[in-house]
C-alpha cells in the first residue's frame, strides 16, 4: 500500500510522463509533416496551412472542455485526450492525403489540448504549497525537451515512412496508459455553479482575480512565433548566414531549457511578480543591447541564449501566478485562459510583427521585441501590484 506521499509522487510523474510524450509528438510532426510534404511536391503554402491544423483543433476544443473536466474528472479527460493522440498518429500511414492529414492533425490538436489542460490544472490544483513553481517549471521542462527530441524522429523517414508514426503512437500508449494507475479527481466545485451563465462568470472572476498573470504566456507566444518565423526573414535581409539562423533559435530553446526550473524555485521564495518583473525587463534590456551588435552574428546567439534563460520561463511562470492568484475551484478557468492568451499570441505575434518589418525599415527588429517586453513590464509593475495572492 502505498502512503500518500508516495502515491502523489507518483501521480506527479505520471503527468509529467503524459506532457513529455506530447511535446515529443508534436515536436515531430511539424518538420516530418513538412519534410514528407516537400518531396512529393505539395506546395510550401499548402504545407504550411496544413500545419495550422493541431493549433485550430487546440481553439476549436477550448471553449467546450471545462464542463467536462468538471463533471468527469481529470483522469477522464486524460485518457479521451490521450486516445484521440495515439489513434491519430497510427491512422497516418493508412492514406496519405493533404486532407485527410489535415483532419488528423486537428484531432491531434485537441486531444493534446485535452491532455495538456487536465494535467496543467490537476498540477497546479495538487502542487504542495510553497513549490508550486518547482512543480510547473518541472512541467515545462518535460514538455520543451519532448519537442526538442521530437525533431530526431524525422531521419527515420528513411527507413520507412510509417515509422515515426508508428514508434510515437507507441510512446504515447505507454505514457497514456500509466493514468490508469492513478485515481480519478475533480477540480473543486464553483459556489452556485449551477445557472447557464455560470461560465461567463467564471471567465469574469478569473479575469479579476489572475489577469496580470495571463500576461507572461500571452508574450510567450508572441515570441515563439515571431522569432520563429519572422526573425529568419528579418535576418537574411541582414545577409545572416543561413546556417546560423536555425543555431541562434535554437539557442532561445536551449536557454529556456537550462534555467526553467532555478526560475521556479526562485519564483516560490522571493514571489512570482518579482520574477516575471526582472525576467520581462532583463529581456528588453538584453535585446536592446542586441540590436546594437547585431552586425557580429556570434553575439546575436548569445543574445538568444540569454534572453531565453529569462524569458523561456514565462508560461511556467503565468500558470503559476495565476494558480497563487486563483480561488482553487477557479483554477480550470483560469488554466483555460492561460491557454487562451498564449494562443492569442502567438496569432497576434507574426501579424503585428510582419507589419513592424513591412513598415519600419531601419530600427532594429530586436527593438521591437525589446519594445514588447517593456510596455509588459510597465504594466505588470504598476497595475498589476494590487493584485493579492491567495496565500496573502
Amino acid at each position: 500500500m502505498l502512503t500518500t506521499e508516495k502515491y502523489e509522487q507518483r501521480r506527479f510523474w505520471t503527468l509529467i510522463a503524459i506532457v513529455s510524450i506530447s511535446g515529443f509528438s508534436q515536436g515531430m510532426l511539424l518538420p516530418l509533416i513538412s519534410v514528407i510534404f516537400e518531396k512529393d511536391g505539395v506546395s510550401s503554402t499548402l504545407n504550411g496551412l496544413n500545419a495550422t491544423g493541431l493549433y485550430i483543433g487546440t481553439l476549436l476544443i477550448s471553449p467546450f472542455i471545462e464542463q467536462p473536466l468538471r463533471k468527469f474528472g481529470y483522469k477522464s479527460v486524460i485518457v479521451v485526450g490521450g486516445a484521440i493522440v495515439f489513434i491519430s498518429l497510427l491512422l497516418f500511414p493508412l492514406w496519405q492525403n493533404v486532407l485527410f492529414w489535415f483532419i488528423l492533425r486537428l484531432l491531434i490538436g485537441i486531444g493534446d489540448h485535452c491532455l495538456h489542460f487536465a494535467t496543467q490544472t490537476w498540477l497546479t490544483s495538487s502542487a504542495p504549497k510553497g513549490s508550486l513553481g518547482k512543480s510547473m517549471s518541472i512541467y515545462g521542462l518535460s514538455f520543451g525537451v519532448g519537442f526538442a527530441v521530437g525533431p530526431l524522429m524525422v531521419n527515420l523517414v528513411e527507413i520507412s515512412q510509417a515509422l515515426p508514426f508508428i514508434l510515437s503512437s507507441i510512446l504515447c500508449i505507454i505514457a497514456w496508459s500509466s493514468v490508469f494507475f492513478v485515481r480519478n479527481e475533480h477540480p473543486e466545485v464553483l459556489k452556485g455553479d449551477s445557472n447557464e451563465t455560470n461560465s461567463i462568470t467564471r471567465y469574469k472572476l478569473s479575469f479579476k482575480y489572475a489577469w496580470v498573470a495571463f500576461l507572461p504566456p500571452f508574450v510567450y507566444g508572441v515570441l515563439e512565433t515571431s522569432l520563429n518565423a519572422l526573425f529568419p526573414v528579418y535576418a537574411l535581409r541582414k545577409e545572416f548566414d543561413v546556417s546560423i539562423v536555425s543555431v541562434i533559435l535554437a539557442a532561445f530553446s536551449i536557454g529556456g531549457i537550462l534555467t526553467q526550473v532555478p526560475i521556479g524555485i526562485i519564483g516560490d521564495k522571493v514571489g512570482r511578480r518579482k520574477v516575471i518583473l526582472v525576467t520581462f525587463f532583463a529581456g528588453a534590456v538584453i535585446f536592446s543591447v542586441g540590436s546594437l551588435l547585431e552586425q557580429f552574428q556570434p553575439v546575436v546567439v548569445a543574445v538568444f541564449l540569454l534572453s531565453g534563460m529569462f524569458l523561456g520561463s514565462l508560461f511556467s511562470m503565468g500558470i503559476t501566478y495565476m494558480a497563487e492568484l486563483t480561488p482553487k475551484e477557479l483554477l480550470p478557468t483560469g488554466n483555460l485562459l492561460c491557454g487562451i492568451f498564449f494562443s492569442l499570441g502567438s496569432l497576434t505575434g507574426p501579424f503585428i510583427g510582419g507589419l513592424y518589418l513591412q513598415l519600419v525599415q531601419t530600427i532594429s527588429f530586436l527593438l521591437f521585441i525589446a519594445a514588447i517586453l517593456i510596455i509588459m513590464y510597465c504594466i505588470v509593475f504598476f497595475f498589476g501590484k494590487k493584485l493579492k495572492t491567495i496565500t496573502d
